[in-house]
């Protein structure tokens, strides 16, 4: 039997090993591809430390990775629109004969190996322009912000923006929000080297949200109207306070950062007054990932900074330690099998 190398992750020991496994074989409707780049996500993180649990994973064990792109392999029996040596790029999930929507690397097996399965109908085929580590990345480190801005946010021309947490979805969220027309894009992020990114990706102005005077700069890049919209990508509470006291008239604060903490609106007839809106995220829908990689075809986006540090599959854990502890302050780490 054929086998390959994968990082696998044991969801009741949290332990996570790259090791030898059986390679897998495509069944029907499913093509085998060959792993060129996977993307290291803070989801990935969360999943070893256990604040993340699958919700419909078979056994223990995961190969984890759910930002992958790669070359098709192998066929499997009625493959229609497929050829071998495509370059593609993988939908970060897939819908079973249940009805239910599976997280690739959470729910079944992801591209932390040299090879992954994928349904036919979850490939998103690649311009030869395009570098595999910066493909790997637009399911989730790129659409997740794409449709939030664009769907959940619903973004509109020279309205004015903030991004709390310019991490890996938060700077693409700037970058993006360039691309709909929003201005002012304002970020908010402590750590002077992420303002300094954001800056870089698009933002107009860069501020540290712990300053005192946070709210007041607020107030004077939007002309005293506060905030058209308002993006926590850093998933704290008192990232949220915060943003709901500079939001304007009709402003809408949007979650996409994740947390099991409470939401408190302190000031419950001033929100309802303004008619403001508090709206959840959670990650895109295939169209997103689509739109993306046409975007790039047609030269209106680049990635090419967003890519922070390349590993092997050996050293997977090192990658999620960097990640985890925010060294480098990076966008997005990749795993090169």
């Amino acid at each position: 039997m054929a086998t390959m190398r994968a990082a696998r992750l044991n969801v009741r020991t949290k332990t996570l090993e790259v090791k030898e496994v059986p390679r897998p074989v495509p069944g029907r409707g499913q093509v085998l591809v060959r792993v060129k780049a996977a993307g290291v996500c803070l989801s990935d993180v969360h999943l070893i430390d256990g604040t993340l649990s699958p919700l419909y994973l078979e056994g223990d064990e995961v190969t984890l990775g759910h930002e992958v792109a790669g070359v098709v392999e192998e066929l499997g029996p009625e493959v229609l629109d497929t050829e071998v040596g495509e370059r593609v790029a993988l939908q970060a999930g897939r819908i079973d004969h249940h009805g239910r929507v599976l997280t690739r690397g959470v729910d079944y097996d992801g591209g932390w190996a040299e090879y992954a399965l994928a349904d036919e109908e979850t490939l998103v085929p690649l311009p030869d322009d395009l570098p595999f580590a910066q493909a790997a990345i637009i399911p989730d480190a790129v659409s997740t912000p794409w449709a939030a801005v664009t769907g959940t946010g619903d973004v509109g021309p020279a309205e004015a923006v903030a991004v709390w947490g310019v991490g890996g979805l938060g700077a693409h969220a700037v970058k993006l929000l360039r691309l709909v027309g929003a201005a002012p894009i304002i970020a908010a992020d402590p750590d002077p080297r992420a303002r300094e990114r954001a800056l870089d990706f698009g933002a107009d102005v860069a501020l540290d949200s712990t300053a005192p005077d946070f709210p007041a700069r607020i107030g004077e890049l939007t002309d005293g109207h506060g905030l058209a919209v308002a993006f926590d990508f850093a998933g704290v509470p008192v990232v949220r306070e915060q943003a709901l006291e500079v939001l304007g008239e009709h402003g809408r604060l949007i979650l996409v950062g994740l947390t099991d903490k409470p939401l408190v609106v302190a000031d419950g007839t001033r929100f309802s007054y303004l008619k403001q809106q508090i709206l959840g995220h959670y990650g895109s829908e295939p169209e997103h990932v689509i739109q993306l990689v046409q975007l790039v075809r047609a030269g209106r986006l680049d990635f090419s900074t967003s890519i922070s540090g390349t590993f092997p599959l050996e050293e997977a854990p090192a990658a999620v330690e960097r990640l985890e502890k925010r060294i480098g302050s990076p966008v997005r780490l990749i795993l090169q099998p």
